[in-house]
């Protein structure tokens, strides 16, 4: 078991890696970008990145403040699903937030590798391969579609 210390400097170490390993990456549209902290330019949407104990995560989250906006937004993404994960190159998980559970107060599009540990460094090579796929293919679509989410707002 780690400290929440030994953890926070764990995930600051691999955060920081990641971000120089991505780095010379450009978006798809050329611009220089960080890749971690994405920035969608959408009000509520945003592209997120997790790596823990047991696993590493990548979504899409619509956080608003009303379930009626999430359901919005989270249908309009519907309507793009399979132009989405054609760009993924695969199904994502589908959750729309009912914000009756603690677990499940965002609305989210996801996806997770399994059995990897930030903890051990032997596994990051396949946690960094598992993200970087994934947000550049993200950035992708995001550069075609923004355009039709930002007339939501």
């Amino acid at each position: 078991m780690f400290t929440k210390q030994q953890t926070s400097q764990v995930r600051q170490k691999f955060w920081i890696s990641f971000g120089k390993y991505m780095s010379p990456i450009p978006s798809s549209t050329g611009e220089k970008i960080t890749w971690i902290n994405y920035r969608t330019g959408v009000k509520f949407i945003q592209f997120k990145m997790d790596a823990g104990e047991m696993d590493a995560s990548i979504s899409i989250e619509i956080a608003a403040k009303d379930i009626a906006t999430e359901e919005l937004y989270f249908n309009h993404f519907k309507t793009f699903k399979n132009p989405l994960e054609a760009s993924l190159g695969e199904k994502w998980n589908w959750v729309l937030s009912d914000g009756t559970t603690a677990e499940d107060t965002t609305t989210r599009i996801y996806t997770k590798l399994e059995n990897v540990n930030i903890h051990n460094e032997n596994d990051w090579p396949t946690i960094i391969t598992f993200l970087k796929i994934r947000i550049i293919a993200l950035d992708k679509f995001w550069n075609e579609y923004k355009d039709i989410f930002d007339m939501l707002n």
